[in-house]
């Protein structure tokens, strides 16, 4: 892998930490702005509404801007949005950096997957997707706990600066790592809208996203209600809670580390096998809730699976979309985005509706068989295209 690659993956952490963090500052943060816990967790609220709308916007503004430019502009606003956060007077201030620092950031993450598969060789993306991706999975094991400590510690904006200091060290590799000049598609010439929106036609693209959404909210309706399974059903103290996290977190590192290896030869069957993964342990899991060794090995292997399709689900767009990728990749982020959404939104309807914890693990194995059902359709629109094709005779002088 390039340096430049690593670089991404370092920007993405830096990022990353910040759309994590808040998760173990809200108590703080509630106090220090003078409202209730509940409307502090609308920050988190904000920031999902910025990540959901940014990457397809930025990506259509930006589309001839050079790659390089267009991340240090991004990130060069992350920044700037963390140094108003950590000086904001007050809540809705706070909120609207909140929603312009996703915004921006998920415009980075769909330039910075596009800029990382043009450093490689084809048979190298989905390694490449599986470095800048892996940021974020570093951040959830070591930047989430890291800006909870400082926060806890130095008060919450002390986390929102060490957030701003990352962000720019991160432009400053970005600066020396990644090439300059316009970015240009295979042909030779820069990128056009209608090419873009050319490639955003096909189904087996659309059917794609449709697996990333659904895969995402298959492991994310379990994950987040993680603390309050461990806690009321498998009656494991607090304590342990961060450390079965951390766990997690690790599963979910040792996924995307051989995923990336995994899915450039074989992108369907690391997707096969990942989502039934993902089935059988959500299964597991919902039947199994109320043992606390089994559930911790469970979680464990719940990070791992549930990570290691990120890179086939990241480079099948890209292998879909040909000669156009930057809006395909911005629409994947989003989709990302719509599972991170709807999955907690699902586990939610059903504590709500009384059926306990280990429901929303039942949800994420119903969620898996659908996005199953959606890798098999893919295959075989894959290979129907391939069949359909007629033989084409030769033109020779005679014929003509």
């Amino acid at each position: 892998m390039p340096l430049a690659v690593y670089i991404l993956g370092l920007s993405i952490f830096a990022q990353g930490t910040s759309e994590l963090m808040l998760a173990g500052l809200l108590p703080e943060m509630a106090g220090d702005l003078g409202v209730s816990v509940p409307r502090a967790g609308l920050l988190i609220s904000a920031f999902a509404i910025g990540m959901l709308a940014g990457a397809p916007i930025l990506a259509v503004l930006t589309l001839r801007w050079p790659r390089r430019t267009t991340l240090l502009t991004f990130i060069a606003v992350f920044v700037a949005t963390h140094v108003v956060g950590a000086l904001a007077p007050g809540y809705w201030t706070l909120f609207a950096t909140r929603v312009v620092g996703a915004f921006v950031y998920a415009g980075f993450w769909a330039i910075a997957a596009t800029t990382a598969i043009g450093l490689v060789p084809p048979n190298a993306r989905a390694r490449a997707l599986s470095v800048v991706a892996g940021g974020l999975t570093v951040a959830s094991i070591a930047g989430l706990p890291a800006g909870t400590i400082i926060g806890q510690h130095l008060g919450w904006r002390a986390a929102f600066w060490t957030v701003a200091v990352m962000s720019a060290i991160a432009m400053a590799g970005i600066v020396a790592t990644i090439p300059g000049g316009r970015a240009s598609a295979s042909a030779g010439s820069a990128p056009k809208l209608r090419n873009e929106l050319r490639a955003m036609i096909e189904p087996r693209l659309w059917l794609a996203y449709g697996t990333t959404a659904l895969s995402t909210g298959a492991l994310l309706v379990t994950f987040s209600y993680l603390g309050a399974l461990l806690t009321d059903t498998t009656g494991l103290g607090e304590g342990w809670v961060p450390a079965v996290l951390a766990l997690y977190g690790l599963g979910a590192l040792a996924g995307i580390t051989i995923g990336g290896r995994t899915s450039d030869a074989h992108p369907f069957r690391t997707l096969y096998v990942g989502l039934t993964g993902l089935i059988v342990i959500s299964v597991a899991l919902a039947l199994t809730a109320s043992a606390p060794i089994p559930t911790i090995a469970l979680i464990l292997l719940l990070g791992m699976v549930g990570f290691g399709t990120n890179p086939a689900l990241n480079a099948r767009v890209f292998t879909v979309a040909g000669d156009a990728p930057t809006l395909a990749a911005a629409f994947n982020v989003s989709s990302f985005n719509v599972g991170i959404t709807v999955g907690p939104w699902l586990g939610g309807l059903a504590i709500g509706a009384g059926w306990g914890y280990p429901s929303v693990a039942w949800i994420g194995a119903v969620l898996g068989v659908v996005a199953l059902g959606s890798v098999a359709l893919g295959a075989a629109l894959r290979r129907r295209p391939a069949e359909a094709v007629p033989e084409r005779r030769p033109t020779t002088a005679a014929t003509t």
